[in-house]
């Protein structure tokens, strides 16, 4: 009996052996590391057009960088964000942003504008123009012509879903957690717009197609650069 067992047990050892070698070997790449990104991001990190997730694909290297680090620090608040970056070096999360800055995915197509000609007309003022009675920039004053951000702190507002945009405009206005308690310029702004603009504002962006790449650095006026300091500046920031 004792000799039945010892063979079984050899057996079994030699099976899970061959498992074990038969298994194939997990790279130990950036790739693989960030797998749990796509996990909410996506494959591929393209979500549907309705998800909450937003795209990061093609981001402005520093705007990640900076994004990455006020999870990790608690500026931004996000759970399953936090859980991810907590202890993670600053040297690794540049390393993740550059990562994900370089990857060159399609875009959704675009949502359909169900806005009327009116409220069309008043999104394109905001967004070209802006309204200096109340002191709002041009959204394109920042992010450039194209709406694709500027190179390497400023996001392109072009692909995202609206679920995300419209909670990102309320977390700005109302001080929510997803945006954090700390002040900048694009909370100042938020809370000038009327809700009836944020929500025309959120059909709008989604519905635009995508075109050009982010515009480079050296294109904000002087004023806009100081007025957003806060948001333009990566300490260990390397381009």
């Amino acid at each position: 009996m004792k000799l039945i067992v010892f063979i079984l047990l050899a057996l079994l050892s030699g099976l899970a052996s061959a498992q074990e070698s038969a298994s194939p070997a997990v790279p130990d790449t950036l790739e693989q590391r960030i797998k749990s990104c796509t996990i909410c991001h996506g494959d591929e990190d393209r979500a549907g057009r309705d998800a909450y997730y937003p795209r990061i694909a093609g981001k402005p290297a520093g705007y990640l960088f900076n994004q990455l680090r006020n999870f990790r620090d608690g500026r931004r608040y996000y759970q399953a964000m936090a859980i991810l970056l907590e202890n993670l070096s600053d040297e690794y999360l540049l390393e993740m942003a550059q990562y994900f800055s370089s990857l060159k995915y399609p875009y959704p197509e675009p949502a359909a504008n169900t806005l009327s000609a009116a409220e069309t007309q008043a999104v394109e003022t905001l967004i070209h123009t802006g309204d200096t009675v109340r002191d709002i920039p041009a959204c394109s004053a920042c992010h450039g012509k194209a709406l694709m951000g500027v190179k390497p702190f400023i996001p392109s507002l072009l692909g995202l879903p609206h679920a995300y945009v419209a909670a990102q405009f309320g977390g700005w206005r109302n001080g929510g957690t997803m945006r954090g308690q700390t002040p900048d310029c694009m909370s100042e702004i938020a809370k000038k717009l009327s809700q009836e603009e944020v929500n025309a504002l959120t059909v709008w962006l989604p519905s635009q197609p995508i075109v050009g790449e982010p515009a480079e650095s050296g294109t904000l006026a002087p004023e806009l650069v100081q007025r957003c300091e806060t948001i333009l500046s990566g300490e260990g920031f390397i381009q």
